[in-house]
């Protein structure tokens, strides 16, 4: 079975950076669609960033200059740089995957567990 497995989140002070790591059980040659969904407590989760095979990138606008997503074929793991954090990114942050390039930009077949991304005024 897929399995994503989140990690790198922490306590940060505003302004301050945070890197996320989410490694899959296989390939991510196989996943033609990954990102990176995020929830604050009593809100929906959103999307974030998202990346696809022919390198394409997606960012919302909340976030646009600030994080990239990048991946690691190598390493079957993909990436969310997070620069200028903000008390408002606050969040659990959810890796997602999708082997449907027809999914894009919102891949939601895969998910990890979440990591906590606290960002302290």
């Amino acid at each position: 079975q897929v399995r994503l497995v989140e990690s790198g989140g922490g306590l940060v002070q505003a302004g301050g950076s945070l890197r996320l790591s989410c490694a899959a059980s296989e390939t991510i040659y196989n996943f033609n669609v990954m990102g990176w969904y995020r929830q604050a407590p009593g809100k929906q989760r959103g999307l974030v960033a998202a990346i696809r095979g022919a390198g394409n990138t997606f960012y919302v606008d909340s976030v646009e200059g600030r994080f990239t997503i990048s991946r690691d074929s190598a390493k079957n793991t993909v990436y969310l740089q997070m620069n200028s954090l903000r008390p408002e990114d606050t969040a659990v942050y959810y890796c997602a995957a999708s082997t449907r390039i027809e999914k894009w930009p919102l891949p939601n077949d895969y998910w990890g567990q979440g990591t906590q991304v606290t960002v302290s005024s």
